[in-house]
C-alpha cells in the first residue's frame, strides 16, 4: 500500500483513473481539499477542508470475473464499518448498495468504477469520502453525519485512512482465488451488516412505476439486486419486487 497525500485535487477518483496505467496496485490518493468530489448519481459531495477523509485506492483485481463484481462493492462496504468501529467506537450499517450510515443517518458515500478485460476485472477505482470532524453541514445533502459529532470528540484522520485502506487490501486479496466460501462469508457479513434489515417493514418508492410501498429487505443477489417483500401487496399479486440500483429510493 502506497499513500500520497495531495493539498488540493478536484477528484481523487478522476486522478486514479486518469493515471491508473503507471500506478501500483494499492495506491491511495487522499486530499484534505477536494473540490469536484461526486458521490453516487452525480451528486455532489460536501467536505470541509481538512475536517474529513476524501481518498482513492486503486486496486488490481487480474482475472476477477466482472460478473462478480457486487462482492467488490460488499468487501469494501464491510472494510469501512470494521475500522469505523475498530478506531472510534461507532457502530455502522450499510445502507444498500454500499452508503455507510450510522443513527439512520448518512456517515460515508463509496464511488467505484471497474475497468474491464474482456470479462474480468482489470482494476477497480475505490473511492471513499468519511465524515470524520466536520460539524456543520451546508449543502442541501439530508441527513449527513460525522463521527465527531456521533462521539462528542475529534479524531485523527491518518490512523482511520491507514486502517481502511489496508482492511480493503486485505479484503479483497482474500476475493481473489475463487473461494465460495470465503465469497459467501463476505455476503452474509453483508446482509447482517444491512441497514433497515429485520422484520419491520419500511416505505419504498418505485421510481420506475411511481408507486409507494411497504416491504421488508428479502436478499441481495449476488449481482447486486435488491428483493424486497411487499408487506401490502394486493390479494393475489407477489409479495417479492426486485430493483437494480436507481430503480427504488427508501422514503
Amino acid at each position: 500500500m502506497e499513500i500520497q497525500s495531495f493539498p488540493s485535487l478536484p477528484s481523487t477518483n478522476t486522478y486514479i483513473a486518469e493515471n491508473a496505467a503507471s500506478l501500483p496496485s494499492g495506491f491511495v490518493a487522499v486530499t484534505p481539499c477536494q473540490t469536484a468530489g461526486r458521490g453516487q448519481r452525480g451528486n455532489s459531495w460536501e467536505s470541509e477542508p481538512g475536517k474529513n477523509l476524501t481518498f482513492t485506492m486503486l486496486m488490481r483485481m487480474p482475472g476477477f470475473p466482472a460478473r462478480r463484481q457486487f462482492r467488490i462493492s460488499q468487501a469494501v462496504s464491510l472494510a469501512i464499518i470494521d475500522a469505523i468501529r475498530e478506531l472510534t467506537g461507532v457502530s455502522c450499517t450499510v445502507k444498500w448498495p454500499n452508503d455507510i450510515y450510522a443513527r439512520d443517518r448518512k456517515l460515508c458515500g463509496i464511488l467505484i468504477s471497474h475497468s474491464l478485460a474482456g470479462s474480468a476485472i482489470a482494476h477497480s477505482v475505490i473511492g471513499a469520502g468519511i465524515n470524520v470532524n466536520q460539524t456543520r453541514f451546508l449543502s442541501d445533502a439530508p441527513n449527513p453525519v460525522s463521527i465527531s459529532q456521533l462521539t462528542d470528540r475529534e479524531h485523527p484522520l491518518e490512523p482511520l485512512l491507514r486502517l481502511v485502506c489496508s482492511n480493503i487490501e486485505s479484503y479483497l486479496n482474500t476475493l481473489l482465488p475463487d473461494n465460495p466460501a470465503q465469497e459467501q462469508d463476505i455476503h452474509d457479513r453483508y446482509m447482517r451488516s444491512l441497514w433497515r434489515a429485520g422484520d419491520t417493514p419500511h416505505l419504498f418508492h418505485d421510481n420506475l412505476l411511481d408507486q409507494t410501498f411497504r416491504a421488508t429487505i428479502f436478499a441481495v443477489e449476488p449481482q447486486g439486486h435488491l428483493v424486497l417483500r411487499q408487506t401490502d401487496a394486493p390479494e393475489g399479486r407477489a409479495p417479492l419486487r426486485r430493483y437494480a440500483f436507481k430503480e427504488v429510493t427508501w422514503l
